[in-house]
């Protein structure tokens, strides 16, 4: 076993984005019928929701304000709401998930963004495009968009074109053949400070040129799926030797039971909208 490795690479630019508000939704009683492709067993209905709770209780230590959605029996898979959304400081792109099982989770969070965004500032992909959130990893003013299993090249140019318009540059991730990565940030995720955290089967991929690179090691790449958090890095708490490697770099750490969600392909990032 091998701690995580840091390899430096050129570029600078520091965390500026402050996020006050965050939307959660705990797993329905039907959980274990979700996607997954894991192979870990059925996930613990009774666990899922501790784990939940306490993942919700971490956001609010980092500062974020909490709107609750109610549990989705009719979608199993909707407490990862990130998946349904792609959000900036001001404009929401509304997603078409590309499992079709997962398609009706966006018009509940379409309603409740309508409270927090104007009608103008909330646009949705059209079909053919398909798009997760768990796809796109923002950087600052940069937009990693993956190509994946669940994110076509139709979504993501949709997305790329919505962010190009407010300014923002963006590059594509094609992770098709990546059989370890469900999303992008399965094995990707920016802590700011330039920093990315990334899996082996990212570390060489010439799209992260300019950032500083964390490696996480082999057994504990779930951790790759880590979120920053105004000042906190939510981590789970298998990967012991990530949590040490971040904290000597300076970074606070939560560290969460993240099991029963692992078991059906969902990580930290997943179980919020965070803006």
């Amino acid at each position: 076993m091998t701690p995580p490795q840091q390899s430096k690479v050129t570029g600078a630019k520091q965390s500026s984005r402050i996020l006050t508000r965050a939307i959660v939704r705990p797993p329905s009683r039907n959980f274990s019928d979700g996607l997954s492709t894991a192979g870990l067993g059925a996930p613990s209905y009774e666990l899922a929701l501790k784990q939940h709770a306490d993942y919700c209780a971490a956001l609010e230590q980092c500062g974020l304000t909490l709107t609750y959605l109610e549990a989705d029996f009719a979608y199993p898979d909707s407490t990862f709401v990130e998946d349904t959304a792609v959000l900036t400081e001001s404009a929401a792109m509304l997603t078409r998930p590309g499992a079709p099982s997962r398609r009706g989770e966006v018009q509940s969070i379409s309603q409740l963004l309508g409270s927090f965004l104007s009608p103008a500032g909330i646009q949705t992909i059209q079909a053919p495009g398909t798009i997760d959130g768990g796809d796109v990893c923002e950087a600052e003013d940069h937009f990693f968009i993956g190509i994946s299993e669940r994110t076509n090249q139709a979504g993501a140019e949709q997305l790329a074109e919505w962010l190009a318009a407010s300014d923002f540059t963006l590059g594509f991730v094609d992770i098709q053949r990546e059989s370890t990565l469900l999303h992008l940030k399965s094995g990707l995720a920016y802590l700011g400070e330039n920093r990315l955290v990334v899996t082996d089967a990212l570390a060489h991929r010439e799209e992260f040129t300019g950032y500083e690179h964390i490696r996480v090691c082999p057994e504990e790449e779930y951790g790759a799926n880590c979120v920053r958090i105004n000042d906190y890095v939510l981590i789970p708490s298998a990967c012991v030797k990530l949590g040490d490697c971040l904290e000597r770099l300076g970074y606070r750490t939560i560290a969460l039971e993240m099991s029963e969600f692992q078991k059906m392909d969902g990580g930290l990032s997943c179980l919020s909208l965070r803006f």
